[in-house]
């Protein structure tokens, strides 16, 4: 018995590891993120290419996102003259509390919509908040899982800052 579950086990590690998607990887291409957002718009990754990028995926269920907005904001703001862009991706959570929470918090960036949690799965989310520090080429130079501190943020904008 012991055998059939190890090879079942091995036969669904390949299948993982092989299923043609693009994996999230540091010093790698990020995986393209391309949907529709809370606001209905279009969104694709590659569109800010040139510019430092933190992809954040979060939900307003989670408590370390919740706490976690404040500092992106306050980011967002701090570092606008390099052109940063913070880009939220929706997991495990319903639209519309996440529409309600951005606007309570005044959240100005997109938050694009993973309803097959296909973008959860390239960018192998452990849990949330997770973030990623993308360059100006698009390159994933940082991996952030769990909450951001300022000290954390700071450390790993500098990967990423022009």
């Amino acid at each position: 018995m012991a055998l059939v579950i190890a090879s079942l086990t091995t036969l669904a590690v390949l299948l993982f590891v092989r299923s043609g998607e693009p994996r999230v990887a540091v010093d790698q291409p990020a995986p393209p993120i391309v949907g529709t957002t809370l606001d209905g718009a279009a969104f694709d990754l590659a569109s800010l290419r040139g510019r430092p990028v933190l992809v954040n995926f979060w939900g307003p269920s989670c408590v370390p996102c919740r706490d976690e907005f404040p500092l992106l904001l306050a980011k967002l703001g701090q570092h606008a003259s390099s052109g940063f862009a913070v880009v939220g991706v929706l997991t495990d959570d319903p639209p519309e509390p996440a529409r309600q929470f951005v606007t309570q918090y005044g959240a100005t960036w997109p938050t694009v919509l993973d309803p097959d949690k296909v973008f959860r799965r390239m960018y192998r989310i452990a849990g949330r908040p997770q973030s990623y520090f993308i360059d100006a080429g698009g390159v994933v130079r940082s991996i952030q899982i769990g909450f951001l501190t300022d000290v954390d943020f700071e450390r790993q904008f500098a990967r990423i800052a022009p």
